[in-house]
């Protein structure tokens, strides 16, 4: 998927084909949804090879998530540019909950899986609720807040690793720098990250955009490293 993925299953049963059973998933999705392989389904989707009634049901189903997330989010969330489909945006959050999921199936209940920042927890780590750093984006070994989250997700979207990858599709031409990242925590990291990407098309407005959600909440830092979060983050951040 182009990103490091770190799992960790605390229950004592959890064993290497636990975690084989978790990358299995992510290597299937990776060869279906990466953009990169050009033999991948939705790279024969963009050069016109493969009809809309032969897409696979994983390919329809993330077609008809990015509609639906499109229409939610006033236009600022869509997956094709110029003609071209990438469903990144909402694939990863999608994936990383589907494996999570697998492990939920499989009666593990304390869990935490981690794909390029993206993460999903379950449960609990040493009796605690699992501790979750947002990085600085001016300064990537440093955490600008340690938040305590237990069968949730969080994502974050940002200029800081991969540049000016996110665009405005009210403005596709221009560049998002007033912001440099946005945190989202969220149900589960499927919601998180398409409304984290979503929140950073928008800027400066995205964090009054998260604030209206219900059992959402946000952190956004913008480009003088000046922070604005929702009224209710606080209270998952660790208390010193």
């Amino acid at each position: 998927m182009g990103m490091p993925i770190t799992v960790e299953v605390l229950d004592p049963d959890a064993n290497e084909a636990t975690l084989d059973l978790v990358f299995d998933y992510f290597v299937a999705v990776d060869e279906r949804f990466s953009t990169y392989k050009n033999d991948s389904e939705i790279s024969r989707i963009n050069r016109g090879e493969l009809a809309a009634e032969c897409y696979s049901d994983d390919m329809r189903t993330i077609m008809e998530l990015g509609e639906y997330t499109r229409k939610e989010t006033q236009g600022y969330f869509n997956i094709y540019r110029d003609g071209y489909c990438d469903p990144s945006g909402i694939v990863k959050g999608w994936a990383i909950r589907n494996a999570a999921n697998l492990l939920k199936a499989q009666g593990f209940q304390h869990y935490y899986i981690d794909a390029g920042g993206d993460v999903q927890v379950a449960g609990s780590k040493d009796g605690c609720p699992w501790r979750i750093g947002i990085r600085n984006p001016f300064n990537r070994n440093q955490n600008v807040k340690i938040l305590t989250l237990s069968d949730q997700g969080i994502a974050t979207s940002g200029t800081a690793i991969r540049g000016q990858h996110i665009y405005n599709p009210h403005d596709p031409q221009g560049q998002i720098t007033d912001i440099v990242s946005i945190s989202v925590i969220g149900p589960d990291v499927y919601e998180a990250d398409r409304f984290a990407t979503a929140a950073f098309a928008m800027g400066r407005k995205g964090i009054q955009f998260i604030e209206k959600l219900a059992d959402f909440e946000g952190y956004m830092i913008d480009s003088h490293a000046r922070a604005t979060y929702t009224s209710g983050f606080e209270r998952y951040v660790l208390k010193s």
